[in-house]
């Protein structure tokens, strides 16, 4: 006999993985699939998947999670979904899949240094400035460089928008999701024909599609859908979330002056407000209600490095079980020294230049690979501090922060954060923060909550407590001014490399 109740399915599509989860209402985790996706890199600087199978990994993912569960597919009472934000997915004007452009892709570097020499116009409309992987600054380099691909567009979606489709057949997207890439006129979180003409894209308002608000029940699931995924047609779909917004609100954070760090692909550093801040070195500003908005801080420099490093250098032959485990364990064999080596997290750039590179520095023969991933984890959290000193800097103060992400579920990396950053860092007690948060917006669309706050109270709980520690903060403070010090002199031959 399967288990009685309801239950709530969240979806979380990252840059790599796609994850199917299912919630019961009180926000615990029942049941969760997970597949990998293949990316490609055509040519230096461009990273792109195949549309077609990111929907039938979704598929794949939800019906294993159904069957993991051991439900019937109508006790899912809603679903929501968040994907990762920015990059460009493609439909053609029959619907068909054309392109899928992810969020580490930099090939449109050039035009936005162009397009930024009129930053401050573009950040007085959508409160940010163009950068290579905000979707509108690809959309432009796919006019200017791939005028034939441009032509044939008819629907321009972010990532979970392309599975929110494949459900229901509708081309909507999210507000959290179009105001964070930088097509909406903030704060009042619409289409602005100005806006467009300003990144070159006049022509392009009819390619944009149906805005809705997160928690608005986008469509019904398909029976196509039903028959590909194991879901009972009828099921409803929500607009779903950007997925930092999503992964903020499954670790707990909701309320203004609330805030949320992700240590995912992403650097992510994030508070909440009821108005949206205003200050040109804010990186972007998303809204997910007509009073709620994040002020967010971030680049891709956060804990696909250790991804990458476990890829690289851990995972060569597969002859490690649990490689992540065993570079926690290296981290936890040393003891931090004043003159341990120093790493810069620039795999895939950085805030300040997409020329940035990754790199070692101050190795001496006594060192070993304990002390390179404790360099790693350090350069990583030093960037996140980076991004925090500048939201303060605008005045979006906070005095503790939930901590999520791969990195959160590190032995090291909490307390780490606690002493660099200075301020108690908890961690949720959710893994799946992303699929958690869009089952929040699911349960508050079927009426299962009454609002953000009671879900929040409902559905998530903290798992532990870190507070900082006197000493390596002190320790922590005199390595960071000397890892900015590194970076500013390492600009030249950064820029050097690609010229």
């Amino acid at each position: 006999m399967g288990k009685l109740g309801k239950y709530i399915l969240g979806l979380d599509a990252g840059n790599t993985v796609i994850k199917a989860v299912l919630f019961d209402l009180d926000g615990r985790q029942v049941a969760m699939h997970a597949l990998d996706g293949q990316s490609s890199t055509p040519a230096p600087g461009f990273v792109e998947r195949d549309i077609p199978e990111l929907c039938a990994n979704a598929g794949q993912a939800i019906r294993g999670c159904i069957g993991k569960a051991g439900i019937a597919a109508d006790q899912i009472v809603g679903i929501g979904c968040a994907g990762h934000g920015n990059g460009l997915y493609l439909l053609d004007r029959a619907g068909d899949p054309m392109l899928g452009i992810q969020s580490l892709d930099t090939r449109a570097a050039d035009l936005a240094a162009e397009l930024g020499n009129n930053g401050a116009d573009f950040h007085a409309l959508c409160l940010q400035k163009p950068w290579p992987a905000q979707t509108p600054t690809l959309l432009a380099w796919i006019k200017r460089h791939r005028p034939e691909t441009y032509e044939k567009i008819g629907t321009v979606l972010l990532c979970k928008d392309v599975i929110t489709y494949h459900l229901t057949g509708e081309r909507v997207s999210d507000l959290s999701d179009m105001s964070g890439c930088g097509l909406l006129r903030m704060p009042g979180g619409t289409y602005d024909e100005a806006l467009l003409r300003l990144y070159g894209l006049g022509d392009a308002r009819q390619m944009l599609p149906r805005l809705i608000d997160p928690i608005e029940v986008a469509g019904t699931v398909t029976e196509k859908a039903a028959a590909a995924t194991g879901l009972a047609a009828g099921t409803p779909v929500i607009g779903g979330y950007f997925d930092v917004v999503s992964s903020a609100l499954g670790s707990g954070v909701v309320n203004a002056g609330d805030a949320s760090i992700i240590a995912g692909t992403w650097s992510i550093n994030q508070v909440f407000s009821n108005a949206a801040v205003r200050d040109e070195h804010v990186f972007m500003v998303s809204a997910f209600a007509s009073d709620r908005f994040i002020n967010i801080e971030a680049s891709a420099t956060s804990a696909a490095n250790l991804e990458w490093y476990v890829r690289a250098l851990v995972e060569r032959g597969a002859h490690h079980d649990d490689p992540f485990g065993l570079c926690n364990d290296r981290v936890a064999e040393v003891s931090p020294q004043p003159d341990d080596p120093f790493f810069h997290p620039f795999l895939y750039g950085s805030g300040q230049s997409a020329q940035s590179r990754a790199g070692f520095y101050g190795l001496a023969g006594w060192h070993g690979e304990g002390h390179l991933l404790r360099a790693l984890f350090e350069g990583v959290m030093f960037e996140h501090r980076r991004h925090i000193e500048t939201l303060r800097d605008a005045g979006v103060a906070f005095d503790r922060a939930v901590l999520s992400g791969g990195g959160a579920r590190s032995p090291h990396w909490p307390q780490m954060f606690a002493d660099g950053l200075g301020v108690p860092i908890s961690v949720a007690e959710a893994r799946e923060t992303g699929a958690l948060g869009a089952a929040i917006g699911a349960a508050l669309a079927t009426g299962h909550v009454g609002s953000y706050e009671e879900a929040i109270q409902r559905m998530t709980r903290a798992k532990a407590n870190h507070t900082p520690q006197q000493r390596m903060s002190a320790h922590y403070d005199r390595r960071y001014a000397m890892y900015l010090d590194l970076g500013d002199r390492m600009q030249g031959f950064w820029q050097g490399l690609t010229t």
